[in-house]
């Protein structure tokens, strides 16, 4: 199967316009983070622009890659070496460009994780919370009764069980979500009026803070809960453009 192509700076003004980029504070840069081809008729999406990643796309012959987590983040050692130098190499060298998009991509109300998870889990959207309005809120579908019962859910949908933090015999009233590392958003959670709160991550003092208020917390898995974001908006591309569009899975237990 073979796609159109499309011009690289094409496909990346839509993107900007799409994720509506310049609206938020970011962490890294979104857009084109490496120039490679100018014209881009295969794309491959993925969670993080990994060496597995890039590898597994050049295997396959595609000239770009999408993804949420891409290079440059603020802080980091910004020298060229080690992994960093292997995988800008191996892009470079073979003319694939690199699309990354974070908070953007959290946050879109159709194509983003946050909207992506919840449907995957049926939860029905009712308003945002927190930084940004990056949190998202809602109800449980209505065979879903117990914290227990939400949490078989996630383990059903994401392939993996959750850490859950609470009784699970307490009644799901309305719940909060953000995937990725936003545990620290539990707190606004909590003043949202959340009675359970999802999230990828869990750190020390996310489980006494859950504890106090009463508010279930249910750690689901960075990666796990990040996988369909970036596929939405990949296969919103190959829609758009007529471009081809695969996704690849490079497991992580985080």
């Amino acid at each position: 199967m073979s796609g159109k192509k499309v011009d690289r700076n094409l496909l990346e003004t839509h993107l900007a316009s799409t994720l509506d980029i310049n609206r938020f504070r970011d962490y890294c840069p979104n857009g084109l983070q490496v120039e490679g081809g100018e014209q881009v008729q295969y794309l491959v999406s993925g969670v993080t622009a990994s060496l597995a990643l890039i590898e597994s796309a050049l295997e396959k012959g595609a000239d770009a890659l999408l993804v949420h987590h891409g290079y440059f983040w603020k802080g980091e050692d910004p020298r060229i070496v080690g992994h960093r130098q292997k995988r800008l190499k191996l892009l470079l060298a073979n003319g694939i460009n690199l699309f990354a998009y974070h908070l953007p991509l959290d946050a879109h109300p159709l194509l983003g994780n946050n909207a992506q998870l919840g449907q995957r889990l049926g939860l029905k959207p009712e308003g945002r919370f927190g930084e940004q309005d990056l949190g998202w809120l809602g109800v449980a579908p209505t065979d879903v009764n117990t914290v227990g019962d939400l949490a078989a859910l996630v383990a059903r949908v994401l392939g993996r069980a959750p850490l859950v933090v609470g009784n699970p015999d307490q009644t799901v009233g309305r719940v909060g979500w953000c995937t990725g590392a936003a545990q620290n958003a539990l707190a606004d959670a909590i003043s949202a009026g959340v009675s359970v709160y999802l999230s990828g991550e869990i750190s020390e003092q996310t489980v006494h803070l859950a504890r106090e208020s009463q508010v279930a917390y249910l750690a689901c898995g960075h990666h796990a809960t990040e996988r369909y974001g970036v596929q939405a908006l990949g296969q919103h591309l190959e829609n758009q453009f007529g471009i081809r569009h695969e996704f690849i899975d490079v497991p992580n237990p985080v």
